[in-house]
């Protein structure tokens, strides 16, 4: 698929996902989700991926909708019958499009991410900040409730009290407060975020693939599960990634050998 308002590319086991609207702080067009949508699907796709990376291009990571004002006259988004019938909205399906994505998933949150943009950086595995990165929530000073799954990942990730603080004043939250909250995982200079981000993710891509997703999906899940589930799950993944590929026998034949493993996943 061709893409025009983010960047695809694909190095050593690891797509990296630039939104690519920096005229508008990467702001959420229809154009730019559905791409979003296709960069998913293509990535899940490919085994070559093992991990994916998003990013915004210039100064913001992704500035919410886009809410840049009213069409010119006699102009509109084309809204379908199912649109209206969609009691998920696009917002909702955005964030369940980014919850179910089964490879690691890293935000490299290069500069501000508010309202939605904020819930994509929140549906990532893992968030890596620089001095420049800031969080928004803004919904309530617009008049409107959270979207994009803002409501459901912010509690998880620090707290009720917490969540509840960004969510009713719409104070935004600079570098250091996002590191000591949680939204934020690693802190780096910002001249080598890209870098650091790419250093981590491809440490996972190095990792066998198949325990890779198991060990997303069996965290997601045991999140919202009693322990009794939780504990179901793990010896449920464990079965599947001790008969799905080679990986772990070459784990022992690695540790034995003293060398590096190459996990393929098959």
């Amino acid at each position: 698929m061709t893409f025009e308002a983010i960047r695809y590319e694909t190095t050593g086991g690891v797509a990296v996902v630039t939104l690519d609207r920096p005229d508008r702080l990467n702001a959420i067009s229809p154009q730019l989700r559905d791409e979003i949508h296709a960069a998913l699907d293509q990535a899940r796709a490919d085994d070559a991926v093992r991990v994916l990376v998003i990013t915004g291009a210039g100064r913001g990571f992704c500035s919410g909708a886009d809410l840049s004002g009213p069409r010119p006259p006699g102009q509109r988004d084309e809204v379908t019958q199912a649109d209206k019938l969609d009691d998920l909205m696009w917002m909702g399906r955005f964030a369940l499009a980014l919850h179910a994505f089964d490879k690691p998933l890293i935000a490299a949150v290069n500069g501000v991410a508010a309202g939605g943009g904020m819930g994509l950086a929140l549906a990532a595995d893992m968030r890596i900040g620089s001095d420049q990165t800031r969080f928004k929530t803004v919904f309530a000073e617009r008049a409107l409730g959270p979207d994009c799954g803002v409501s459901y990942f912010l509690p998880r990730i620090i707290g009720y009290s917490r969540a509840a603080d960004l969510l009713l004043t719409c104070r935004m939250v600079d570098a250091d407060e996002a590191w000591r909250l949680g939204l934020i995982d690693r802190l780096v200079p910002h001249a080598t975020l890209m870098d650091e981000t790419l250093a981590v993710a491809r440490q996972i891509a190095d990792g066998p693939p198949l325990a890779m997703r198991i060990a997303k999906r069996t965290l997601q899940f045991g999140a919202d599960a009693t322990l009794e589930e939780a504990v179901r799950a793990e010896a449920k993944g464990w079965a599947t990634a001790q008969k799905a590929s080679d990986d772990q026998a070459e784990a022992g034949r690695a540790f034995l050998e003293k060398r590096k493993a190459a996990f393929t996943g098959t």
